[in-house]
């Protein structure tokens, strides 16, 4: 999904906002997509909530964020929480992950399900695809990859599958040539994913913060689950309820992958690390 991104001091026009409106839009944040800010990035705070206040045109800080509060299904939800983060993604990001995520697919003979609950723009889920197509026959096990973020205009783009060349560098010029069209005249120098990759990904929009009852995935089971970089911008209480809820959904030694710095081990009995920021469904 998402990394929080640093303001430099003075790199905006400054608001006279409350403390109490600096407050509310954290306590927003926090409840629609659990994103915690500490209080050094109280710049951030003024910086969004002033432009966003101005862009549409609710004349004040205060009335902005009353709108938000009310009108909770408004796509303006969508930017404000798009303004606190970054889509920092990349193809085969953390290789070391899809290394293990191949040999846990290697020899597998039945339907394989996969979700990846922090998509951003699509580089992660297509590098899942690529790993899935090229470890299992597609004609013996199907397989079927869902992808979501919280940022809907993030999973347009993985959507549409459309990256510069110099985005799919990683991925090496066989699997280039392979899984992707490249474009001529107009669309020189980009690339878009082909029908038969993009065929095994699933996309859309999913607030890990809402009740999982909610989730778009009705009664789902997960062979494994991507989730990187994400849960580490949550506070404990927030981290351990999703966690369970992502738990529930993962079959019996099934798979978790998360980010490079998140450590998980003590918060959900039943989750074994096997090294790597891969986690084991014990059970």
């Amino acid at each position: 999904m998402s990394e929080i991104f640093d303001v430099a001091a003075n790199a905006y026009e400054r608001a006279d906002i409350s403390e109490d409106d600096i407050a509310r839009a954290k306590a927003l944040l926090k409840a629609h997509a659990g994103i915690v800010l500490p209080d050094h990035r109280r710049d951030a705070v003024v910086r969004v909530i002033t432009q966003r206040a101005r862009a549409t045109a609710r004349g004040d800080t205060g009335s902005y964020l009353s709108a938000l509060a009310t009108q909770t299904q408004s796509p303006e939800w969508d930017e404000f929480t798009a303004a606190f983060t970054i889509n920092h993604t990349a193809f085969f990001r953390e290789a070391h992950h899809f290394r293990k995520l191949e040999a846990f697919l290697r020899g597998r003979r039945s339907p394989i399900s996969i979700w990846c609950c922090a998509a951003s723009t699509g580089e992660e889920p297509y590098s899942i695809a690529m790993t899935l197509r090229e470890t299992v026959p597609a004609a013996a096990v199907p397989g079927v990859i869902l992808a979501t973020d919280v940022d809907s205009r993030a999973i347009d783009a993985a959507r549409a599958g459309v990256y510069t060349l110099a985005r799919v560098e990683p991925v090496g010029d066989a699997r280039l040539k392979k899984y992707f069209h490249r474009g001529r005249g107009a669309q020189a120098g980009r690339v878009r994913v082909k029908p038969e990759l993009a065929s095994l990904v699933e996309f859309g929009a999913a607030n890990l913060c809402a009740d999982p009852a909610g989730w778009p995935l009705a009664a789902r089971e997960f062979d494994a689950i991507f989730c990187r970089n994400v849960l580490i911008y949550f506070d404990h209480a927030t981290q351990r309820r999703v966690l369970q809820a992502l738990f529930a959904r993962l079959k019996p030694q099934g798979l978790i992958f998360v980010g490079h710095s998140e450590n998980f081990s003590q918060i959900v009995p039943g989750l074994k690390l096997l090294g790597q920021t891969v986690y084991v469904r014990d059970g």
